[in-house]
């Protein structure tokens, strides 16, 4: 049987049968992962049983709003960035604990959590970069740039999850908590810094953090991508096709 790395094929004679899951190699290498695993190990084992991966995912997508309005807020006034940082905080919470927790209590359901999970990653992201953009203190179309990085090494994982059975969860040793981390200095600077003037043509010194930040997930795509490929080449080397060299006459 040709086996997806992730989901094997279903056998069609027999509705009954549920696919085994060839397990994905998980790469995490960011800075903080020994401390985070061992502090949401330590949450895992407290939390009450009516606390459910579910509803800590829907937790961490509340997060992700709470920072969304804090920056769209803070057009208003800049104490209305606290509330992003808390989000970032709540974001954390439910995003990193619902698959943890789920593993915890040995009661995963690796499709829908993998396509729930990644789904909502798309989605809070997509919200956090955007409340960026919306702020006073960045560009949207910067901001715009940082979320197209963020999503093109995103398209990256998923595809390695498919062709090498990795699913890379952190690069440059860097991962999501600590891309939350980044930012919410950021958020910090943008509160005590105020709004800045331009330094390089139309762009603040914000503009050229954030801008940088995506130029830089763009440039880590192309390496990742060319990587991969001539792996893949030596692994699949080109192949004639077999009526190539057949006289036509």
């Amino acid at each position: 049987m040709t086996r997806h790395p992730q989901i094997a094929e279903r056998v069609p004679v027999d509705p009954g049968f549920k696919p085994e899951l060839t397990p994905i190699d998980r790469i995490q290498e960011n800075l903080v992962a020994r401390v985070e695993r061992r502090l949401l190990n330590w949450f895992c084992a407290r939390l009450p049983a009516w606390v459910t991966p579910d509803k800590l995912t829907a937790f961490g997508m509340f997060g992700a709003l709470l920072v969304f309005a804090g920056y769209l807020g803070s057009n208003i006034g800049r104490d209305w960035l606290w509330l992003s940082i808390f989000g970032y905080v709540v974001h954390w919470f439910g995003d990193s604990l619902d698959g943890s927790l789920a593993r915890f209590r040995r009661i995963e359901r690796p499709r829908y959590g993998y396509f729930l999970d990644h789904s909502c990653d798309g989605l809070a992201t997509t919200l956090l970069v955007v409340g960026i953009g919306l702020s006073p203190f960045v560009q949207l179309e910067v901001a715009l740039v940082a979320l197209a990085g963020y999503l093109l090494m995103s398209i990256h994982a998923f595809l390695s999850v498919r062709v090498l059975g990795q699913l890379r969860l952190s690069y440059l040793n860097a991962g999501p908590t600590e891309m939350r981390l980044v930012l919410i200095g950021l958020t910090l600077a943008m509160y005590f810094a105020g709004r800045e003037y331009p330094v390089l043509w139309d762009l603040n010194p914000f503009d050229l953090f954030v801008g940088g930040v995506g130029l830089l997930l763009i440039a880590l795509f192309l390496k990742q991508t060319y990587q991969v490929a001539a792996q893949l080449a030596v692994d699949e080397p080109a192949r004639n096709w077999p009526g190539k060299d057949d006289d036509p006459t």
